[in-house]
Parts: structure tokens; sequence; C-alpha cells
């Protein structure tokens, strides 16, 4: 069975059940009765079992399933349109899945309206040029700035290239309100085929919606097995007490850190460069979530060991106002030996009784030990275990981090679901561009 399994270095954690147990179990009660009475923005809590109990979602799968299908006859590149939580679960789904060089996968899948970068934007486009492409654009209102240029760019590039509505509008995909919106309206008036992101589901918590699982499935992910891990992790994450569901016992752990060790900064560590994107995702959950009312944990990101030669430094030696939440995956998705050298002028023979995953594991080892040295390291690490980095293992901790951030972002006092201070640059920038 999949699960993430927790170990703690220079952590005190037997108290913490005594400590926090009453206030996570009103927390725990809190969420699933509102998730139950489909109250506030927590329709995720449920959303693992919608494709199968739910009839619109069902049928929602089915079209996906069917789209991707015929789109991984038709293309070489599906461009994902989104920003934030429109496309990080998508990106973070496919690189740790597929990995960052994979042969293999039916249908390219790249990024526009994350970034309003003139040079990478003409870049992209460029490269489309040649391309046969379809267009997923992903947004509730249509008019989101980043997304909204994009798909204005991507159209006309489109149009230009096929010179045939119908063809060009059986390339773009929305994924939208199911009701209102302008994407929504231009989704009924072109006939584009849609899909629906749920009122009670905002953004960075959205990555099991159509939001994060149509793309996966024209990239030619297992979604059946996505969805078969977010479920396990729903039902291993349900229980109200710590020393059962992971996902509180991870949420309290670095609550108590921040509260009483004054630990404001959390990294979180992972040894695979295809990971990386994950890491972009937990960041953005965890930021938009928690920090807010000037509280919260910020959370930022290392890929090990990769960042030992320039951030090591400083999480070895430098001031100590974080902790290290590291992911440790047992078994790669690929593995390579280290061959036996003659002459062994590099000196590396020793290693040939290793494979690469080993040698890098026992990295992890090392840096842990040396980082949570009581002498020299003083930093707390949180190791979070991993079996894989499949599509079971996705599903599972993707869930795992957004129930542990409700929980989390509730023990600090602030609503995991609202986003104020997004809107603040927002109105500065529409300001200073004269929008009426």
């Amino acid at each position: 069975m999949i699960k993430t399994n927790l170990n703690f270095t220079n952590l005190n954690v037997k108290e913490l059940s005594t400590l926090y147990q009453k206030k996570v179990t009103d927390i725990n009660n809190e969420l699933e009765a509102n998730a139950k009475n489909e109250d506030g923005w927590l329709g995720w809590i449920n959303f693992p079992f919608a494709y199968e109990e739910d009839i619109i979602f069902q049928d929602s799968w089915k079209r996906m399933k069917a789209l991707a299908l015929k789109l991984q006859k038709e293309i070489q590149v599906l461009v994902v349109v989104g920003i934030g939580g429109s496309y990080l679960g998508a990106r973070a789904a496919i690189d740790m899945i597929q990995g960052l060089f994979n042969s293999t996968a039916p249908v390219k899948i790249i990024y526009m309206g994350n970034t309003m970068s003139s040079t990478y934007v003409r870049q992209v486009l460029s490269y489309l040029k040649d391309k046969e492409f379809a267009i997923n654009v992903i947004s509730k209102s249509g008019t989101t700035t980043e997304p909204a240029i994009a798909f204005r760019l991507l159209k006309e590039l489109l149009v230009k290239q096929k010179q045939n509505k119908t063809v060009v509008n059986s390339r773009i995909i929305a994924t939208t309100d199911k009701t209102r919106g302008v994407l929504h309206d231009l989704a009924i008036e072109e006939e584009y085929e849609s899909f629906i992101i749920p009122d009670n589901i905002g953004g960075r918590y959205s990555v099991l919606t159509p939001v994060g699982i149509f793309p996966m499935m024209v990239a030619g992910i297992n979604c059946e097995e996505i969805i078969a891990g977010a479920q396990l992790a729903a039902k291993a994450c349900k229980s109200d007490k710590i020393d059962i569901n992971q996902a509180y016992l991870y949420a309290v752990t670095r609550y108590h850190l921040y509260k009483t060790n004054n630990k404001a900064v959390e990294i979180l560590v992972s040894y695979e460069l295809q990971m990386q994107m994950f890491c972009e995702w937990w960041k953005q959950l965890f930021g938009e979530s928690e920090g807010k009312d000037g509280k919260g944990l910020l959370p930022t990101s290392v890929i090990f060991s990769t960042d030992l030669h320039s951030m090591g430094q400083f999480i070895q030696e430098g001031s100590k106002m974080f902790f290290e939440t590291v992911i440790k995956v047992k078994r790669p998705n690929e593995d390579i030996n280290i061959p036996i050298d003659k002459k062994n002028n590099d000196q590396l023979n020793y290693l040939t009784k290793y494979s690469l995953h080993d040698i890098n594991n026992i990295a992890l080892q090392g840096t842990i030990e040396a980082h949570s040295d009581e002498i020299v390291g003083k930093t707390p690490n949180i190791l979070l275990e991993w079996d894989t980095m499949d599509s079971k293992m996705f599903g599972y901790a993707s869930y795992f981090f957004m129930k542990a951030c409700a929980v989390s972002a509730k023990l600090l006092g602030v609503d995991p679901f609202n986003q104020p201070g997004v809107e603040v640059y927002k109105k500065k920038m529409f300001t200073l561009l004269g929008k009426k």
C-alpha cells in the first residue's frame, strides 16, 4: 500500500498529541462538516471520488479520455494556458511521473500564460509555427491578464496556421466555470470542447479536477492511478487522530516548530530533478494558503545534491530560522550502475558496488546527519519516505499535502482558501496600465 512515512531528527514530537489533539479534532470536524454541506472552498476533500459518484464528472472523465486519445493522433504539442494552480499541478505531475527527457510521451506539453516575459512568449510562438498544436486554456473567468494575453496570441497563431474556423475551434479546449465568465461564454459561442472547474475548489487545490487531469491524459499519464492514489490518501487522511493521520502529524509538527522554535522557513528538499515543479506546486499551495495576517511559514525549496554546492553552506552554518522537509524516494523510475574502469584515474571504482540511486540516497542520509547534527547543523529535519514517483504516488502525495495545508493554516488561525494579497498587485498594475 502507498503511504507517506514520517521520520524526525532533532524533534521532540511525543508531546504533539497532548498539545494539539483537541485543536486538530475541532479543525477536522469543521472541515468534514463544511465539505459535506458543500460550504466554502472544500470540494477538493471528497473530489477523488467524484469521477465515480458524480454524473457530471463521470461524463467529464469519458469526454476527457476520448478527446485526449483523439488529440494524441492529431497533434505534437498541447499548450496549457494558465497561471498558478491552473498549470502547476499538471506540470508537477507530468515532470514527476515522466521525467524531464521522456521520449515515449505521445504529446509534448508546454506552458504559456504563466509569465509575461516577452522573450519566452516569442520563443514559444516561434517554436509552434511549424507544429501541430492544440490549446487548453484554463481560467474560471477568462480575464486573468497573463493567460488572457497568451490565449489571444496563441489563437491568432492557430488561425493563421489553419485558416479554417472548424479546425481552429476543434483545437481549443476550455477548462472554466460551469455557468459564467468570459471564457465560459466564448466556449459556448465558438463551440469549444469544455470541462468544468468546480465552483467550490480553488486553483491551488484543483490538481485532481479537469484542470490537472486533462493535460495529464493528453501527456499519456495513467490518470486512473492518479485518482486511485488520491483515494487512498483521502481515506488515510480522514482520521482526526494525530498519531494515525500522517498529514495531520506533518501539519502540527511544522506548526510546532514555527510557534515554539521560531522556525519561520520550511525548506522542501528533493534529490530528484524531476521533482522541481512539484516543489513549485507545493510552494504555491502553502504560501498562498498560509501567508496572511502577518503569519505563516515561508515555503521554499531546494534540489539536492545540486543545491548543496550553492545553498548547502548557508543551510549548514548560516542563521537557523528554518527546518527541512526531505522527500526520500525508495525506488526511482530508472537507475544506472557505475561501470568499472581498469585504470581508475578518477578513483571511483569504490562506487561500483552501488547504483546511482543508491549513491543518491546515501548522500541524502549523510546530508540529514550533517544538517541535523546537534553541534554543527542544528537544523530539524522531517523525512517523508515515498515508495516511487509514479502516478499513484503523485495522487497520494498531492492529496496528502492539500489536507495537511488546510489543517496547518487553520492552526495558524488564517483562512486557507482565500488570497486577498494577490489582488493588490493586480490593482496597482491595472492602474499603471490605464485599465478602466
